[in-house]
């Protein structure tokens, strides 16, 4: 089996080609040298092209607050870059897996978000990844749309790089506390594709949108303190509980990103990951310097 992968340098881009090859797939992995997502129909030139046996999209405009004041591009990227994809993709029957985003919901719920609820992003970033959705599905070929959230790694810009970077000199930070969702380790969204990917392969999936993310369900402050528990720094920073309002950002976050995980977990026997777990590995692995 192999799979063209759009992105090269983002943390699940990374990710994926880490675990492919246990698995036995082969990898085409495209970075900005040949990939423009600025250029839709370079993008899906590529898919009418390839050899592979499927799609996946782990490239995006993830520069949630820049977004704001660039919608064009992030449009492009986000959106129409991947509708491109899937109706190349759908055109030959390729299954097509495309990785969107918690920020399609307004937070305003008091539960986990489940699939079927209705969607009203805040920005302009939330709202070009509903786009791409959108896009996707109309495409009417096969795919998967994998919603995760607050996703690290040790690999490229995330909360527990940045955690970790101030709190190596400072005795206290502030961390919005009002803020709740479930922190991914990349490693497990890209595990998760791949499991699609061969499920497509044999022939066993079903199309549509699943939500993943990690459990328990944290704070941005509950996610700081179990990063520095986790570290090895000699002094460890004290974390101050702030609210959203006294942590202003151009572009407004979801207050509830937490997302009910049962429906990916009932059709591809995916369960949601223990983020601790994962938080672990990665900070053993920054630590290595490996």
């Amino acid at each position: 089996m192999k799979a063209l992968i759009f992105g090269t340098t983002g943390q699940v881009a990374i990710e994926i080609a880490r675990n492919a090859p246990l698995v036995g797939m082969e990898v085409d992995a495209l970075g900005r040298d040949r990939a423009d997502l600025t250029d839709p129909a370079a993008c899906a030139a590529l898919v009418a092209a390839t050899d592979a046996d499927i799609v996946i999209n782990a490239a995006a405009y993830t520069a949630v607050d820049a977004a704001e004041a660039d919608r064009a591009t992030a449009q492009l990227v986000n959106g129409d870059a991947p509708g491109a994809m899937a109706r190349a993709a759908a055109a030959r029957g390729l299954p097509f897996l495309h990785v969107s985003t918690d920020y399609v919901f307004d937070g305003a719920a008091t539960r986990p978000w489940e699939e079927k609820d209705p969607v009203a992003p805040l920005g302009a970033y939330g709202a070009t990844k509903l786009d791409g959705e959108r896009q996707v599905t109309a495409a009417s070929g096969p795919h998967v749309i994998l919603r995760t959230a607050w996703v690290f790694s040790a690999h490229g810009k995330n909360f527990v790089k940045t955690m970790l970077r101030l709190g190596a000199d400072r005795e206290m930070l502030s961390v919005v506390d009002d803020q709740r969702g479930g922190p991914t380790a990349a490693d497990e969204i890209a595990k998760a594709l791949i499991a699609i990917g061969l499920s497509f392969h044999e022939g066993r999936g079903q199309s549509g949108i699943f939500h993943f993310a990690g459990g328990p369900a944290c704070s941005w402050a509950d996610f700081a303190e179990a990063i520095f528990a986790a570290s090895s720094l000699p002094r460890k920073p004290a974390v101050k509980r702030i609210t959203t309002a006294e942590f202003p950002t151009p572009a407004k976050r979801p207050a509830n990103s937490v997302l009910n995980c049962a429906k990916i977990r009932d059709i591809y026997s995916i369960g949601q990951p223990d983020w601790r777990t994962g938080l672990k590995t990665v900070i053993r692995e920054l630590e290595s310097g490996a």
